[in-house]
């Protein structure tokens, strides 16, 4: 199978038309306000919007009418995320979307009021997001994407799929809380299959080309990458990298392997999306951000980008084949 086509974004024109020329008389138009470390014209961003804006038009929230909605891009850096939070809680804005451990933050020190809806975020009770799952408190709720020992799981789909694999390279973000929070369950998984782990923290790009050609110096290597906004916005030179190096990789990002990435496992954030619309409605409608539950995914994918296997010489069983969710040919 191969990845279905997304449409261009229908809400991204509406956002942009003049408000009070579309606003019934007298209803109160919501200001939301979300935050993407991708830059706009990524295509990763386009289902998620799409998911965002989709929900909201079905529960009676429509874009230009009764909602705003204030997209901001490239929120990766710290820099550029306590700006862009900065900007928004100056507008003023209703509710803030964040897909990234760095924005949830920084959007915590500066507000205890504007409700925060989080996506894909790791562990947020050990983070100190929420004080439980059950009860966040305070005004952040939101959805989760993996639990700690994920970071297993990609060390043996990584060795399911390349078996030839001796060492693995674990590249993290050492300033995201929930990249790093994986690495125990990596490394136990690692001495169990008598994989040697080198445990590879990096802060940017050069630091990733360094961490990738050094263990791509050695037969026997291969690479696993976390959940991360910040390793998502250089996905093209990591993808690129390992196929110099001709590593088999396994990426915790969905995007990773439909770009030409060996394998993905993860929970699909896109999905989170309408549901996040859902929990803004229910702000928007009276309740506290404090008393809906964090939410915690049932379903995790399998995927495997069979025209990067072939060409690295892996030949991936039938059984692997019938467990994975798609295939991409």
């Amino acid at each position: 199978m191969k990845r279905r086509d997304f449409i261009t974004l229908f809400g991204g024109a509406a956002a942009t038309w003049p408000l009070a020329a579309r606003a019934q008389q007298g209803e109160r138009v919501r200001r939301i306000g979300v935050l993407f470390p991708n830059t706009e014209d990524d295509p990763m961003v386009q289902p998620r919007v799409m998911g965002l804006e989709g929900g909201l038009a079905k529960l009676g929230w429509a874009v230009g009418r009764n909602i705003r909605i204030d997209y901001r891009w490239g929120a990766a850096d710290a820099e550029r995320v306590r700006a862009i939070v900065a900007e928004l809680l100056a507008l003023p804005t209703d509710a803030i979307l964040a897909n990234t451990t760095r924005a949830v933050a920084t959007l915590q020190q500066a507000t205890r009021t504007v409700p925060i809806v989080f996506l894909g975020i790791v562990e947020p009770v050990d983070q100190g997001f929420v004080q439980s799952l059950a009860h966040p408190g305070g005004n952040i709720t939101g959805f989760t994407n993996a639990e700690t020992t994920l970071g297993a799981k990609w060390l043996e789909r990584l060795k399911e799929v390349a078996p030839r694999v001796t060492r693995a390279a674990y590249i993290f973000n050492p300033d995201n809380g929930g990249a790093a929070q994986f690495s125990g369950s990596v490394v136990a998984a690692a001495q169990k299959r008598a994989v040697e782990l080198v445990m590879a923290p990096v802060r940017g790009p050069a630091e990733i080309e360094a961490a990738i050609t050094r263990i791509g110096r050695e037969p026997g290597g291969g690479l696993i990458f976390p959940l991360d906004g910040f390793m998502n916005v250089y996905r093209k030179l990591i993808v690129e990298l390992a196929a110099r190096y001709r590593l088999p990789a396994i990426y915790g990002v969905r995007n990773f392997a439909y770009e030409g990435g060996l394998a993905y496992y993860g929970v699909n954030i896109d999905d989170q999306y309408p549901q996040a619309a859902a929990y803004v409605d229910r702000i928007f409608r009276g309740e506290k951000p404090g008393d809906l539950p964090v939410q915690q995914p049932d379903k995790y994918e399998f995927v495997i980008n069979l025209k990067t296997a072939k060409a690295l010489g892996l030949d991936i069983s039938q059984e692997l084949l019938s467990v994975a969710d798609d295939l991409i040919e």
